[in-house]
């Protein structure tokens, strides 16, 4: 295989792989930046998985009343790298934690992750990877 050959399939490659990337990765389309909602509740139910992690938290809005939410974080491999281990979040269900998030678009019970204040007053900062 000559020079060129390899470059234009290291170009193809480039291509498809950004390409993918960034249509999974457009959060905006989404969830509204714009709109944030802070939550105070408790935490149900951790999926710590590929491609984003999962919070499900029984939050309370209004007076006594509870509205269960989901909150989506970024990769594990995210909070990896940031020295954030899986355990500071599993020690939080069961546990009120707070919670900003971007809203989603459709109105529903749901949002992204952007700043969440763990049992023990850990406060760990998802910005700007979810800003």
């Amino acid at each position: 295989m000559n020079r060129r050959t390899a470059a234009f399939f290291l170009v193809l490659l480039a291509l498809v792989t950004t390409r993918s990337a960034s249509a999974h990765h457009n959060m905006s389309a989404i969830f509204d930046f714009s709109d944030r909602v802070t939550l105070t509740g408790t935490v149900t139910k951790l999926e710590w998985v590929n491609p984003h992690i999962y919070l499900s938290i029984d939050a309370r809005r209004t007076g006594d009343a509870v509205e269960p939410w989901s909150v989506e974080g970024p990769s594990p491999s995210y909070f990896r790298t940031h020295d954030i281990p899986k355990t500071d979040f599993e020690g939080a269900i069961g546990k009120s934690v707070t919670v900003e998030a971007s809203r989603a678009r459709d109105r529903s019970k749901s949002g992204l992750l952007r700043l969440v204040t763990l049992p023990g007053g850990k406060i760990i900062s998802l910005c700007p990877q979810n800003c």
